[in-house]
């Protein structure tokens, strides 16, 4: 595969607005990734204005949370016999790669928003997540 190859995929890519393109042909194969600027919509909440009973209440966890910024399928890893991209107690800068959210068949990195020790990694692998889901817990 030649650079003119490779460029016309990546127009491709930029086309079609896409994160991800792998490609393969008679022993060649490329794997592109292209770093796409996530838009957010936040989403009014309805409030209750009737009285429940309250339940015991349990101590919400400290330290900073990152999201899921879409709905999909959650892997920790880039591919099953890869170790997983962050484990707990590990430092990441924010940029790192944390793992990978697969919706409509296009893999999009989960990229740290910010800098901190993992202390919990709150979904499992191959685990469906909902746009701001928590998925990582920093320690505080």
């Amino acid at each position: 595969m030649d650079i003119k190859q490779i460029r016309e995929l990546i127009d491709l890519m930029e086309e079609k607005d896409l994160a991800n393109l792998e490609y393969g042909k008679k022993g060649d194969y490329i794997h592109l990734t292209r770093n796409v600027a996530v838009q957010t919509v936040a989403v009014p909440q309805a409030v209750s204005t009737t009285t429940a009973p309250t339940a015991p209440t349990t101590k919400a966890p400290s330290g900073k949370i990152e999201t899921a910024p879409m709905v999909g399928v959650f892997y920790s890893a880039p591919s099953p016999n890869d170790p997983p991209f962050v484990k707990v107690g590990q430092k990441v800068e924010a940029g790192d790669q944390l793992g990978i959210i697969e919706a409509m068949k296009i893999m999009n990195p989960l990229e740290a928003t910010q800098s901190g020790i993992i202390e919990e990694i709150l979904v499992s692998n191959a685990e469906v997540v909902q746009f701001g889901q928590p998925v990582i817990r920093y320690k505080a």
